[in-house]
């Protein structure tokens, strides 16, 4: 009994294991059947999956690698230290006032600038800002505002008005192609001795440049241009320069807009970034509400070059700090009358020898500056 027992079991185990063997074997053949297989999937219908937008035409960026965040919106105080002002009579010869030699004075003043993204595409980026710049003039030997002190009718303006500066600036990037760019920053600024009762619009200055670019990688971009600035005090047409340039290392870089400003950058990290470099910084303000003196075709052409180093870093985010000091070298502070209501075009003096109603010279000073800055992403 036991072996009939034994032979029923092998003979229920040998009919499993072969209808196993069966069911494993048709699942196997029908895998791998003819009708099934992808070996022979006619691959060709995938030819132009992935590639819809390869004949889409592709456009440079306006930024480049380790460039420093641009600045949204800007909140700042500038302040120079004390420096002499040593101003001529009208028309070096007229007796309206005095000349003022020595007189030695602080210029301090608030400052805002904001640059809003209107339009923002891979084919055009535009951008709208507006700026306000006010210097205040205090009298270090005879105390603040000291009118009674001076006899010079600008030096009375200055100490009591102050020069201030606004205006709206436009800044329109349009990429020609993946390498290829132009950029264009246009402003109209208004800018004289008034209050907050503004001038007529007519005494608006207006500047413009013009660049042709190209960006021949991730980390570089260059180009030429010409402007039509104040920036020397007066109305000058110049050729410009623009080079923005990041090392392999993301340490080292330059950001450069020849001859408006050049600056060497050394990257910290992300959020901590060292400069120096200069700026050059001027307009031609009119001295619309002078003291003692109604002659409204007067401006005062001022200039200065900073020399500076500057220390950027996040606070939290996107809120950032600009903390910088330097030396302020005055390149000019004459004043000029305009001739029947139209400035004089000088180009450095290469087009017109016509003398300045006022020569005056100025001494330099250590000056800093502070701003609170809410940064691009």
């Amino acid at each position: 009994m036991k072996l009939l027992k034994l032979h029923k079991q092998a003979a229920l185990a040998a009919c499993f294991a072969f209808a196993l063997t069966t069911s494993v074997k048709a699942q196997t053949d029908t895998a791998t059947s003819p009708e099934t297989t992808t070996e022979d999937e006619d691959f060709s219908m995938y030819d132009e999956v992935g590639f819809a937008d390869k004949g889409a035409k592709r456009y440079c960026s306006p930024k480049i690698e380790g460039l420093s965040p641009a600045k949204l919106i800007s909140i700042g105080f500038d302040f120079q230290g004390p420096y002499q002002l040593n101003l001529d009579t009208f028309n070096n010869n007229m007796n309206e006032g005095f000349p003022e030699n020595g007189k030695t004075a602080t210029t301090s003043g608030a400052r805002f600038a904001c640059n809003i993204p209107v339009i923002s595409k891979t084919s055009l980026v535009w951008q709208m800002g507006a700026n306000y710049w006010e210097s205040g003039y205090n009298g270090m030997d005879k105390g603040p505002l000291a009118v009674g002190y001076v006899e010079n009718p600008m030096l009375k303006s200055l100490y009591a008005n102050g020069l201030r500066t606004m205006g709206i600036n436009t800044t329109v990037f349009k990429p020609l192609n993946d390498k290829k760019f132009l950029l264009f920053q246009g402003s109209a600024d208004m800018s004289g001795d008034y209050n907050w009762n503004l001038m007529p619009a007519k005494y608006m200055k207006y500047s413009a440049a013009l660049i042709y670019g190209k960006r021949p990688s991730e980390r570089k971009q260059w180009g030429v241009g010409l402007a039509r600035t104040y920036r020397a005090g007066e109305l000058n047409y110049i050729p410009i320069i623009f080079f923005n340039h990041t090392d392999a290392a993301n340490k080292w870089g330059s950001e450069v807009l020849f001859p408006a400003r050049a600056h060497v950058r050394r990257t910290i990290n992300s959020r901590n970034m060292l400069f120096a470099g200069y700026e050059l910084e001027g307009q031609s303000y009119r001295l619309y509400r002078d003291v003692d003196h109604r002659d409204k075709d007067l401006e005062i052409r001022r200039a200065e070059i900073r020399l500076r180093a500057v220390y950027e870093f996040s606070l939290k985010d996107f809120i950032w700090m600009s903390v910088q000091a330097g030396y302020r070298i005055n390149y000019r502070y004459d004043v000029d009358r305009l001739t029947n209501g139209k400035e004089i075009y000088r180009a450095f003096g290469l087009l017109s020898d016509e003398p300045y109603v006022m020569t005056n010279t100025l001494t330099n000073p250590f000056y800093f500056n502070v701003s609170l800055n809410l940064v691009s992403p």
